[in-house]
């Protein structure tokens, strides 16, 4: 049945609109006029009363359209009613308008003008005039809030609290609600016109029907003008009114402000919520009794302000009395250390976000999908390479703004502490000369975040003369993104927790579910296996192949408890994956390792039960050291990565060794390096 209903409807408001206009041409008998009349009544209260109720203001979006069209319908019916105004003699024009006209006016024309008037002039200036101003302001600061909204949406989801489903509405929320109130800006002044017109009409009518009653000579002056003032207030009333209540709704709609309830119920719970304040008001009414105020009456509603200011005073004072545990938990939280005494809600405090990026002001349209950023489309789609590249799929970025930092910096968080930060010009391009004698262009020097190299900003006029003299351009969000990238990818291994270790089980388990049930955990405990993982992220090995690495622990576990020994063991097992990741086009260029260093290095080593560890000298360390940055040096600018290779005893101590002074430098033992590709020796680090 409500279906049939709506679909009527659907159908009936178009022919209705083309019905508006014909009122304007086409003469109506006073019969339908009056019916007319009842539906304009019946309609704008029907609009008055659901902007009341609703609790927002996108439940009520065709508001503007219904403004238009209803302004439409009563200028219509003023057209119609005027013409049977001027056309009678009598100057009738139905028994709304008769009856409008002898309730108002009764004996006294002038009076009845003048409350016709003050009705308009309310409307107009008051109610109409504050509306349109609201509705101005309220799209302005709509549009303005678009970024920072967006920018919140997209946090959530990166951050896995809604999905995408739920993100896609409310972005679909936040552009109606722009459009709305733009378009509320607009329809304001629809009313503005409408009271306008209403006097228009009314002078019309007045002095049209004078003029045409006198000219007929049908009945004295005093007659004529009391017959079509009447008829004139009437029908003025019977358009303002309805155009009131319209006003009135245009106004509750822009004035709403965020509330998860109606306008009935926020007055109800905010106006009575300090009895203090009631008590107050009562006491000062009675004070006026002093200079001549009717004492009953001040007497009446002061009592009632005071004994509902006790009452309520009387509620509070049991309800703070009343134990936290007693609340019931739908109660409302009064405030912010109510809420904490439950000592459950301290706990969502402690939460700590894998990955954050906080942004200056001026980055958030990088952000800002509206705005046409694509900032997060970029981490998604870095996401997707990282995990088929390594094989970890990396948390959620979330992504905040901050007014705490610059306006054009931007800080990475891992784990809730800042790990890294820049500085970007988001109308800019950083530009990266191909040398440092070639580095001729203009520009505001900066240090690029990701690397450390040196570059510029440049500005958008630049771009062309840049490109020409084969400098490098990056844009803001590639630059962000860059340096994201480089963070996550130094940060993998802290990233990995069991959870995730989990995750990566349960999707083997699709594809091989025999091999997860017999090794972990009845060889392998998730703890170890996470370690492994996690120290083959740390020196940058990929853990896609999840099988050969079960089946290699599965193989050693049993025998060797060192977590070092073992993650040695998958690493030789994953040597076709670590020569593809290091090599190029089958080469790959290294330093090599003395056979003195690599004999004073296992000289050193001391086993203990936890596993071993390196116990070198000062002095042999220094020369170690020393050397390695010199060979290292050479082949810098000749290779992408610096890689040292040792036979397979060495290799996890003098990683640890030159970890401390060279954390980036690749350490590959030969067991690593698959046979069918072609070491090239660009060096040797020897004492």
């Amino acid at each position: 049945m409500i279906n049939a209903i709506k679909k009527l409807l659907s159908n009936t408001v178009a022919l209705f609109v083309v019905l508006i206009v014909f009122l304007i041409i086409v003469p109506l008998p006073t019969v339908i006029l009056d019916f007319m009349f009842i539906v304009q009544i019946g309609i704008s209260l029907i609009v008055l009363l659901t902007t009341l109720y609703i609790k927002e203001t996108l439940e009520f979006s065709i508001f503007p359209t219904l403004l238009l069209v209803l302004t439409i319908f009563r200028l219509g019916l003023n057209v119609s009613s005027t013409r049977a105004i001027l056309t009678n003699d009598s100057g009738y024009a139905g028994e709304m308008i008769e009856a409008f006209g002898n309730f108002v006016i009764g004996d006294e024309v002038v009076v009845g003008l003048i409350i016709f008037l003050i009705i308009v002039l309310v409307q107009m200036l008051v109610i109409t005039k504050g509306s349109e101003r609201v509705a101005e302001v309220s799209a302005r600061f709509t549009l303005d809030a678009m970024p920072g909204k967006q920018m919140a949406i997209d946090a959530d989801l990166s951050a896995g609290i809604i999905d995408e489903k739920e993100a896609r509405i409310r972005r679909s929320k936040i552009q109606r609600e722009s459009d709305f109130f733009g378009s509320m800006d607009g329809a304001s002044k629809f009313v503005k016109g409408d009271s306008i017109m209403a006097i228009v009409t009314t002078l019309i009518n007045l002095v049209g029907g004078v003029v045409i009653g006198l000219v007929q000579g049908n009945a004295d002056f005093g007659t004529v003008i009391d017959t079509y003032a009447r008829s004139t207030v009437g029908d003025g009333l019977m358009s303002q009114i309805p155009s009131l209540m319209v006003s009135v709704a245009s106004g509750l709609m822009v004035t709403r402000s965020a509330s998860e309830a109606n306008v009935n119920a926020d007055i109800g719970k905010q106006f009575l919520s300090q009895p203090r304040v009631l008590i107050i008001a009562g006491c000062t009414l009675l004070c006026t009794m002093l200079i001549g105020f009717p004492p009953v009456q001040v007497i009446i509603f002061s009592a009632i302000l005071i004994g509902l200011g006790v009452m309520l005073t009387r509620q509070q004072k049991k309800l703070v009395e009343q134990p936290v545990e007693e609340l019931a938990p739908t109660e409302e939280i009064q405030s912010e250390a109510s809420f904490y005494r439950n000592i459950d809600n301290l706990y969502g405090l402690l939460n700590v976000e894998q990955i954050k990026i906080e942004f200056g002001y001026s980055l958030i349209p990088l952000v800002d999908e509206a705005s046409g950023g694509s900032f997060l489309d970029r981490v998604v789609m870095f996401r997707k390479q990282y995990a088929l590249d390594m094989g970890l799929v990396i948390p959620p970025v979330q992504l905040k703004d901050s007014g705490g930092i610059n306006p054009n910096q931007y800080v990475i968080f891992i784990k809730g502490e800042q790990v890294a930060s820049g500085d970007v010009l988001i109308d800019h391009y950083l530009a990266l000369a191909p040398s440092e004698d070639d580095d001729i262009i203009d520009g505001i020097e900066t240090i690029e975040p990701a690397f450390g190299i040196k570059a510029k900003w440049i500005s958008e006029d630049k771009k062309v003369k840049a490109e020409l003299l084969g400098y490098t351009l990056i844009d803001p969000t590639s630059v962000i993104i860059t340096h994201l990238s480089e963070v996550i990818k130094a940060h993998a291994h802290e990233l990995l927790n069991r959870q995730e270790v989990n995750n990566m089980l349960e999707n083997l388990k699709k594809t091989n579910e025999t091999i997860v049930k017999d090794i972990v955990p009845a060889i392998v405990p998730v703890s170890d296996l996470q370690k492994v993982l996690c120290k083959l992220l740390e020196e940058k090995v990929p853990i896609r192949d999840m099988e050969t690495i079960l089946e290699t622990l599965a193989d050693y576990a049993t025998k060797i408890k060192d977590i070092d020994m073992l993650t040695e063991y998958v690493r030789q097992a994953l040597k076709r994956t670590i020569s593809h990741k290091f090599s190029e086009a089958g080469q790959m260029k290294v330093v090599t390792l003395d056979a003195n260093i690599e004999n004073s290095i296992m000289q050193s080593v001391k086993k203990v039960d936890s596993g071993s560890y390196l116990a070198l000298d000062q002095q042999t360390i220094q020369k170690i050291i020393t050397s390695t940055s010199a060979e290292l040096d050479k082949i810098r600018d000749l290779v992408n990565d610096l890689i040292v290779i040792t036979s397979p005893v060495v290799r996890i101590y003098f990683k640890k060794l030159v970890d401390q002074f060279y954390p980036n430098v690749v350490v590959l033992s030969f067991s690593e390096v698959d046979n069918a590709v072609q070491i090239q020796a660009l060096g040797n680090i020897s004492i």
